[in-house]
């Protein structure tokens, strides 16, 4: 790995931990675009890029994951019962993401992650409206939703709080105990998802060396680096920033991102 590159993993891991501790929609948002855009650049394993970028961001998402849980935990935010509740679905629906992905087309891929970009960039644009919050379901409601968070977030390689957090929140949580949760229940989709991807990606020609399947371990190494110390310094700025007036700049960056890969 040349310096460069090292350097634009250290700032993709920078730049990733500082918006998710701003805005709370996940690095993975950051991670996946960019290393889409800097393995093409590369000319990385051309055919599995985003797949590798996938793979790349979930595998970090376990380091930045354990550190954010665990600073959630000695506040005493953590609803464990429903983590542990929800984790059963959540490796199911991770795995089921990771197989998924193995077998879809690289553009597939690549325009999945644009669409999902652009559902959270308008996200971010629009006003929050109120809705009526539900009560939590039963056992088996729980394994459900939890299969297709992971699903999706294994998908598209995020630790699955643009998803997680809104569901809990619904279901009468307050919002600090939902990002907490929410950041517990990362956990066992990265983890799961990490493994899919390297199994799914074994053996396939045209990898980099560095990489365990779809998982490229040095962007890796030095996206946690960085992104696990920025991601509480991000956190901190958002008592101090207009944090509201940056969340639509971000959303439109997030849609401007989006329609650049959807090309």
């Amino acid at each position: 790995m040349t310096v460069f590159e090292w350097f634009i993993y250290l700032f993709i891991g920078a730049a990733s931990g500082m918006l998710a501790g701003l805005f709370g929609v996940g690095g993975g948002v950051i991670v996946v675009p960019a290393l889409i855009m800097l393995f093409t650049h590369l000319g990385m394993g051309a055919e599995w890029v985003p797949h590798l970028a996938v793979g790349t961001s979930l595998a970090a998402i376990i380091g930045t994951g354990l550190a954010s849980t665990a600073a959630h935990h000695r506040r005493g935010a953590v609803r464990w019962d429903l983590a542990v509740r929800l984790a059963p679905g959540l490796v199911i629906g991770a795995w089921l993401g990771a197989a998924l992905a193995g077998i879809m087309p690289e553009l597939w891929l690549t325009r999945l992650f644009a669409l999902f970009l652009a559902v959270v960039g308008i996200r971010l644009l629009s006003t929050p409206s109120a809705t009526r919050l539900r009560s939590l379901p039963g056992n088996a409601g729980l394994l459900s939703a939890g299969a297709g968070i992971g699903t999706l977030s294994a998908l598209v390689g995020i630790g699955g709080g643009t998803l997680s957090v809104p569901f809990l929140s619904n279901r009468g949580l307050d919002l600090r105990k939902a990002v907490a949760t929410s950041a517990a229940c990362g956990l066992p989709i990265a983890i799961a998802g990490s493994l899919g991807f390297i199994a799914v990606g074994w053996g396939r020609e045209g990898l980099p060396s560095g990489a365990t399947g779809f998982v490229y371990w040095p962007a890796v190494g030095a996206i946690l680096l960085a992104s696990m110390p920025t991601a509480p310094l991000g956190a901190r700025l958002a008592h101090r920033l207009p944090v509201a007036l940056l969340r639509r700049l971000f959303g439109l960056f997030l849609l401007l991102v989006a329609l650049q890969l959807a090309q």
